[in-house]
């Protein structure tokens, strides 16, 4: 392990609070665009994960709610995406730490393609270092292009290639494993939150339809499951605005129901 979990807040602690539990690229540089359009309406907390080869998503759970608590932080929705979306469900499981709401952005219960995942984690594996860093400058050149006018996101994207080293490839091999072998249903049909889905509407990495189907099936607490149209998996980052709006239309839209 080359770092500790990390963690870093904006906004006061009197707005609603927004914990932001990142993907599988394990940190906090792809959600700047998104963090930036829900500025000034939430607190909004994220992570940044160590680079652990061992640690099982029971791990994460643990050191996320040891974290948060250390930090003040008693309460929240949390906002799961992709693998983040396998470490909410032990927190929920866990009753350590009781979120207010759940919303999976690109997330998933037990994965729907788990041959896909399983070519996923060899391929990471046999890709060379420098392979992945001649694709990861092409996408920033193209990430620079579309972002140049927000600084800090530019900054974001700079971050995001200077963070991938050969341990943090092995990693994201380490987390494809989990997801492999990990079985949530149980504790996704016991949850006692809300629980929203949020989905871009191309999305080969985690498909949409069989996760909303499940949930619609098993998920007693499943409220809503939204597909945003010119988004894909990464649906924080490619329609930052519209998933904004949508995540507060939840969190606040819930907060005034309960004060009612």
């Amino acid at each position: 392990m080359s770092e500790q979990l990390q963690l870093r807040m904006h906004g006061p602690p009197d707005l609603p609070t927004l914990i932001y539990l990142p993907g599988l690229h394990g940190d906090w540089t792809l959600v700047g665009s998104f963090r930036k359009a829900l500025s000034g309406r939430v607190r909004f907390v994220e992570f940044t994960y160590p680079r652990s080869l061992t640690w099982s998503l029971d791990d994460y759970a643990a050191a996320i709610e040891e974290v948060l608590v250390e930090n003040g932080v008693k309460s929240g929705w949390i906002l799961a995406e992709s693998f983040g979306s396998q470490i909410v469900w032990p927190i929920t499981a866990r009753k350590r730490f009781e979120p207010q709401g759940v919303i999976l952005a690109g997330g998933f219960v037990r994965h729907p393609m788990l041959r896909v995942v399983r070519l996923a984690e060899k391929a990471c594996g046999a890709i060379s270092l420098r392979m992945l860093t001649g694709i990861l400058f092409g996408y920033a050149r193209v990430a620079r292009m579309r972002f140049r006018r927000s600084p800090e996101v530019m900054r974001d994207i700079d971050e995001f290639i200077a963070r991938r080293t050969e341990l943090d490839k092995k990693a994201a091999q380490h987390r494809l494993r989990l997801v492999l072998h990990h079985n949530p249903c149980d504790m996704a049909q016991k949850v006692a939150v809300p629980v929203y889905g949020l989905t871009g509407v191309l999305d080969p990495v985690v498909p949409w339809f069989p996760v909303r189907r499940w949930l619609r099936r098993n998920c007693p607490n499943l409220r809503e499951f939204k597909i945003l149209y010119h988004a894909d998996h990464n649906v924080l980052g490619t329609a930052p605005k519209a998933a904004a709006e949508q995540v507060l239309d939840w969190v606040l839209g819930a907060q005034k129901h309960n004060k009612g």
